[in-house]
């Protein structure tokens, strides 16, 4: 438990120091930034570590694996939204760092975080982009089979979480082959 949360603080720090790169951007003040991640790092030491977090926010079944978690930026059209990228043997998942203000249909303002989930049997296919004019800014994109997309961005390294997405829907892919193979075919009747 002791190297587990060492672990945790590790990815912390490597994260707030990857946040300062990336401050004028995505940050108001380093120190706010910085004071956001030491505080969302205890949350994650209280809340029993990411496998646990995982089970909490999202529906996780008997034989579902968390493979990898990473800290990153949701890009939306209200701006990129800081969180959690959870990558399991089932789904892609996402939940945004701290709750968000909604106008719900009836006026009232509620307060909820921002959740993102795709089954991996719907991803066609994760690709890493740059941005032509700053090829410093990466991008990791999620296409769905129904041809939604999903950018992230803001990762303390990208060439990780692109070869644990594209191998998790690489392996997806062959199990759902394999499926089809051994589905028993009805005889066909004269």
């Amino acid at each position: 438990m002791k190297n587990q949360t060492q672990e945790q603080v590790m990815t912390v720090s490597k994260s707030i120091n990857h946040e300062q790169r990336e401050h004028g951007k995505l940050g108001p003040k380093i120190s706010e930034t910085l004071k956001r991640k030491l505080t969302f790092g205890a949350r994650i030491v209280r809340g029993g570590g990411m496998k646990r977090i995982f089970k909490k926010l999202f529906n996780v079944g008997k034989e579902e694996k968390l493979l990898k978690v990473c800290q990153c930026h949701l890009s939306t059209t209200a701006g990129p939204i800081t969180g959690l990228l959870f990558i399991s043997t089932d789904k892609v998942a996402f939940c945004s760092e701290r709750s968000l203000r909604f106008t719900s249909p009836t006026g009232e303002i509620v307060r909820a975080y921002y959740k993102v989930l795709v089954p991996i049997r719907k991803i066609m296919r994760a690709n890493l982009s740059e941005n032509a004019r700053n090829p410093r800014e990466k991008y990791i994109e999620i296409v769905t089979v129904d041809n939604f997309d999903f950018w992230f961005m803001g990762f303390v390294n990208y060439q990780k979480a692109l070869n644990c997405l594209q191998q998790t829907v690489s392996q997806s892919s062959i199990r759902q082959i394999d499926s089809r193979r051994n589905v028993a075919l009805p005889l066909l009747q004269n």
